[in-house]
């Protein structure tokens, strides 16, 4: 058919328990890519220099531990258009009588709770994961992330590689 819309790929593993003990390397970009959570100052920056957005950011990734007390953020970083985080979600029953969180419903009150302080939506739609199966694979993304910010213009979510601006 003609007007079929384009179907949209599964984002997340078939039959994989996503409350399930374990690390994941979360990505969660700006819609349209937008320079608007902070910049990049000089080429050595090591941190990037945050908005008022990502300010309110900062504080809302430190809230999801206070949420989940089975949670932690290993690592993050705020890039101006995207965020990576390593997530960690422990097994371990602290006995609780709440459901243990799924890493799908971690990120969308992340992002609830960004846009209810911010009063509208920045996020697009989803957001990506991997499961970190391996203490080689979590290094390699730890140095990712350490090193993003000294990498931003040769990073796959530069803006000016993605559209002219």
């Amino acid at each position: 058919m003609k007007n079929e819309l384009p179907k949209r790929k599964k984002n997340r593993l078939t039959d994989y328990d996503y409350s399930e003990a374990g690390y994941y390397f979360v990505t969660i970009c700006v819609r349209g890519m937008r320079k608007i959570l902070g910049s990049i100052v000089g080429a050595n920056c090591v941190r990037p220099c945050l908005s008022a957005y990502g300010n309110i950011i900062e504080n809302e990734i430190s809230n999801i531990e206070n949420s989940y007390e089975n949670v932690k953020i290993i690592k993050h970083i705020i890039m101006p258009n995207h965020i990576h985080m390593i997530i960690t979600i422990d097994s371990e029953d602290s006995g609780r009588t709440q459901f243990a969180p799924t890493l799908s419903r971690i990120i969308k009150q992340f992002k609830g709770s960004v846009t209810k302080q911010i009063g509208f939506s920045i996020w697009q739609k989803s957001f990506h994961d991997h499961i970190i199966r391996n203490e080689k694979d979590y290094l390699r993304i730890w140095q990712y992330i350490e090193e993003n910010p000294l990498k931003w213009e040769e990073d796959c979510y530069f803006a000016e590689k993605l559209y002219k601006i």
